[in-house]
């Protein structure tokens, strides 16, 4: 994920479908991941931690359920929500699917302007920043809709880069992230970039918060990563 901006993984088999999904996304803002198998998505999934699943029940191979079940018990992706998509409307299938962890279901046919309305409903709750939300810690503001920074009623102005970290640690307050991690969220996939570059911009990122004064509200734990607060 790039920014603020969500990267969502769509997980369908037919092609049509999947590229009027990825066509109606990318339209709304939203970074696009594909695949078509659940081999595949389990891959991307491993390389990219995604924001947002979208996955089709009846996939080749492994199944859209068994796609689900992985990501709801590994430690990484356990809070990536999962919106499933089937033409099964059976209610024993619809609770079959939110039983193993689903977060939401949706039968086929649908509106892709209805789809869109329950991601971003998904994303509000696990991913505020995606959406344009406010985000308070302490005495710390971050208005993510107008791309802004206050502390203490105070303006502190960031890169975009120190913007993107600050995202990022705000939304899970207390929270450890380890510099991979903020690097994947961060920076994506830039292999250039090493991970010495987070502490560089941690430190900076530290400084424009305390430069009207102030506790620095970032913790370091050592061995570990970052948390804000």
């Amino acid at each position: 994920m790039m920014g603020s901006r969500a990267s969502i993984l769509i997980v369908e088999d037919e092609p049509a479908q999947r590229e009027v999904l990825r066509y109606n996304l990318v339209a709304e803002g939203f970074d696009v991941l594909l695949a078509e198998t659940g081999d595949e998505a389990l891959e991307r999934l491993a390389e990219t931690q995604p924001d947002l699943v979208v996955l089709d029940w009846m996939l080749p191979g492994i199944s859209g359920i068994e796609i689900c079940r992985q990501i709801k018990s590994g430690r990484e992706s356990r809070n990536t929500p999962v919106i499933m998509l089937s033409a099964r409307t059976e209610e024993g299938d619809r609770v079959r699917g939110l039983d193993i962890g689903a977060d939401d279901y949706i039968t086929k046919p649908f509106s892709v302007a209805e789809l869109i309305a329950r991601i971003r409903k998904e994303l509000r709750r696990t991913h505020p920043v995606s959406v344009g939300e406010r985000l308070e810690h302490d005495d710390l503001i971050l208005d993510a809709g107008r791309h802004l920074v206050e502390r203490s009623g105070q303006r502190i102005s960031l890169s975009t880069t120190e913007f993107r970290l600050l995202s990022v640690l705000i939304e899970r307050p207390g929270r450890v992230f380890s510099r991979e991690q903020l690097l994947n969220r961060v920076w994506g996939h830039d292999l250039d970039v090493e991970t010495r570059t987070v502490d560089v911009h941690v430190g900076r990122l530290r400084k424009a918060l305390r430069q009207h004064g102030g506790e620095d509200p970032i913790r370091t734990v050592r061995g570990e990563g970052y948390a804000l607060g």
